[in-house]
């Protein structure tokens, strides 16, 4: 079943996880895409603002979205995003941590332009096993109408 634009109503829409994260993915992204000491080094960690060994935000980004995809959004009518309204890094994120992704729908209206689409506004939170939110994002996804996915 793929989901369309009137599947989407605002509240609560569910909770995916969790994604365990280990050590050795968040020094091999910080590598390859975010090499500031803090993410690839337990001295320079320690000594940082951080504390300890953490993920970078952008690495936090990518598995989010790798949660929305695999949780709801594969099986949605999505069209893409016209980009991300916020995005907040609240915690550090650690190796070991095992963090899950709750979505509320902020927001579902129907496209002005486009009449076969509808805008949904998700909230996206990301939280570690002790329930600490660690990352908070909010994007609009455009989404075709139940009439659009049948045809």
């Amino acid at each position: 079943m793929t989901l369309t634009f009137e599947n989407f109503q605002p509240g609560h829409f569910g909770s995916y996880g969790p994604r365990h994260v280990t050590r050795e993915e968040i020094i091999a992204f910080a590598k390859e895409y975010d090499p500031q000491p803090m993410h690839l080094d337990d001295a320079a960690a320690d000594a940082s603002l951080l504390r300890g060994l953490a993920g970078s935000g952008w690495h936090m980004c990518s598995l989010m979205m790798r949660m929305i995809y695999d949780g709801f959004l594969r099986h949605t009518a999505s069209m893409g995003s016209p980009g991300v309204n916020s995005m907040r890094w609240l915690a550090p994120f650690r190796p070991g941590d095992d963090l899950m992704l709750d979505v509320e729908v902020m927001e579902a209206r129907l496209s002005q332009s486009r009449p076969t689409t509808g805008i949904v506004t998700f909230k996206c939170s990301t939280r570690n096993a002790a329930g600490q939110a660690v990352a908070e994002m909010i994007v609009p996804i455009i989404i075709g109408r139940a009439a659009v996915a049948a045809n």
